[in-house]
C-alpha cells in the first residue's frame, strides 16, 4: 500500500515554519485530518509559534452535518472554543471584519474532483477576500478522488457562472484543490498571496484506494469513494424532477422517480453500450429529500471499469431516457444554489446548450465530440500548474 500524506501531514511534520509567528484562520470541515486521523483544528494549534485564531466552514459546516443547500449559520468550536465564520449562509466569502486579526489563511477541504463541488469555489472566494485584504493564503493539498488524468465534459459558458461553478471548468476536471487553487489565481487573475503545500506519493493514475489513506465523508452525501466517482454525472439529477438517492444509503448511484419503471430504464440504457458501467433496475424509498417516504423506481449504477466510464456522458443518457418514458419527466426549478432566475440544470451544465440538446433529440455522441477541442485547449491551459506526475 503507498503511504501518500496529505498536504497536512506534510505542513506538520516538515512545514511548521510555515506558519510560525502568524495568526492562522483555517477554513476546514470534517474531512480535514491528518493520516492518523487528528483533525486539521489540533494538528495546527499544535503548531508551536502558530495561534489559531478563527475558523471559517464551507457547505454542510465544519462537522459536515448540515445537507444540501442547508444555510450554515455561524457559531464557536465546541473542542477549540474558536468562533466559526460560516462561508455557505448569508454571505459565501469572508468579509473584511472576519480577516481581521488574521495573518494568514490556510485552507484544507477535501475536495471531489467535480466542478459542482462547492469547496472550490469557497477557496476561490476566499482567495479573492484575501487578496483585497492582502491577507496570504495557504492551500494543503489533498487527492483528487477520481485521480489526476481523464478530463470529461463541457467548458461552461461565463454568462452561467455560479456557486457550481464560479469559473470554467470541465465537469470532471482531474486536479487537485491546490492544483486548481494555483490555476484560477493566475488564470483568472485573483492575485491572490498563494501558497500551496503538496502532497508527499500522491500520482495522478492512482484510485482513493491507492492512497492508503482514510474516507471521511466530506459531506452528508458523499459517504464513500464509489459517490464521488459517480458524481461528476450525478449531480446532473439534482436539475430534474428525478431523485438522486438521497435519503438512501446510495446516493448518486440509485436514481429513479415514482411514475418510473425501473426494468425499462435499465434495458434502455443497457442497449446503449455506455463503456465501465452496468445497470440494475432498483426500487428505494427515501428517507428524505426528493420524494421522501415514496416508492421510488429506477436503476442502480454500478461501475465496472473506472478507467474507462464516462460518468458525465453516463447521466446525461439516463437523463434522455427517462426524459422519453414519461411524461412527468420535468426539469427542476429554480431557486437553487443562491440563483433564483436560471435553470438549476443549466447552471450545473454551465449554459442552456445542453438541456436544449436533450429537448431537440441532439444524440449525445455529437455532443460529446463538440466539447473536444475547448477540452484540449483547457487540458494544455492547466499543464503548468499540475504538481504530480
Amino acid at each position: 500500500m503507498t503511504g501518500v500524506r496529505s498536504g497536512l501531514d506534510v505542513l506538520v511534520s516538515r512545514l511548521p515554519m510555515l506558519l510560525r509567528g502568524r495568526r492562522v484562520g483555517l477554513l476546514c470541515h470534517q474531512a480535514s485530518v491528518t493520516r492518523e486521523l487528528t483533525h486539521a483544528v489540533h494538528a495546527v494549534a499544535l503548531i508551536r509559534g502558530a495561534r489559531l485564531t478563527a475558523l471559517f466552514a464551507p457547505e454542510h459546516g465544519i462537522a459536515g452535518a448540515a445537507q444540501d443547500h442547508a444555510r450554515v449559520g455561524s457559531l464557536r468550536d465546541r473542542s477549540s472554543g474558536l468562533p466559526v465564520w460560516s462561508l455557505y449562509g448569508r454571505q459565501l466569502a469572508p468579509s473584511e471584519a472576519m480577516l481581521a486579526g488574521i495573518d494568514t489563511l490556510v485552507v484544507d477541504l477535501q475536495d471531489v474532483g467535480s466542478r459542482y463541488y462547492t469547496f472550490v469555489w469557497t477557496t476561490a472566494l476566499c482567495m479573492q477576500a484575501c487578496a483585497r485584504a492582502q491577507v496570504p493564503v495557504v492551500v494543503l493539498d489533498r487527492p483528487n478522488p477520481l485521480g489526476g488524468l481523464t478530463i470529461e465534459g463541457n467548458l461552461p459558458d461565463p454568462r452561467f457562472a455560479s456557486f457550481v461553478g464560479l469559473y470554467p471548468l470541465p465537469a470532471r476536471h482531474a486536479m487537485t484543490i491546490a492544483e486548481l487553487a494555483a490555476y484560477l489565481n493566475a488564470t483568472h487573475s485573483i492575485g491572490c498571496d498563494l501558497a500551496v503545500v503538496p502532497m508527499d506519493g500522491w500520482r495522478r493514475a492512482m484510485t482513493w484506494e491507492d492512497t492508503g489513506l482514510p474516507w471521511v465523508a466530506p459531506s452528508p452525501n458523499m459517504p464513500t469513494p464509489d459517490t464521488a466517482r459517480v458524481y461528476p454525472g450525478g449531480c446532473l439529477i439534482e436539475g430534474t424532477n428525478l431523485s438522486e438517492g438521497r435519503g438512501t444509503t446510495r446516493p448518486f448511484e440509485l436514481l429513479g422517480a415514482p411514475f418510473l419503471d425501473g426494468q425499462r430504464l435499465a434495458r434502455a440504457l443497457a442497449r446503449r453500450g455506455l463503456p465501465g458501467v452496468t445497470f440494475r433496475a432498483a426500487a428505494f424509498q427515501p428517507a428524505f429529500h426528493k420524494y421522501r417516504g415514496q416508492l421510488c423506481h429506477g436503476v442502480q449504477l454500478h461501475v465496472t471499469d473506472t478507467a474507462r466510464f464516462k460518468p458525465f456522458a453516463t447521466y446525461l443518457a439516463v437523463i434522455v431516457e427517462a426524459r422519453r418514458q414519461s411524461r412527468l419527466f420535468r426539469w427542476r426549478r429554480p431557486p437553487y444554489e443562491f440563483e433564483r432566475t436560471r435553470l438549476p440544470i443549466d447552471l450545473l451544465c454551465g449554459g442552456d446548450g445542453i438541456r436544449r440538446a436533450i429537448e431537440r433529440e441532439v444524440p449525445l455522441g455529437r455532443l460529446e465530440r463538440s466539447w473536444r477541442r475547448a477540452l484540449t485547449r483547457f487540458a494544455r491551459a492547466r499543464r503548468r500548474y499540475l504538481l504530480y506526475r
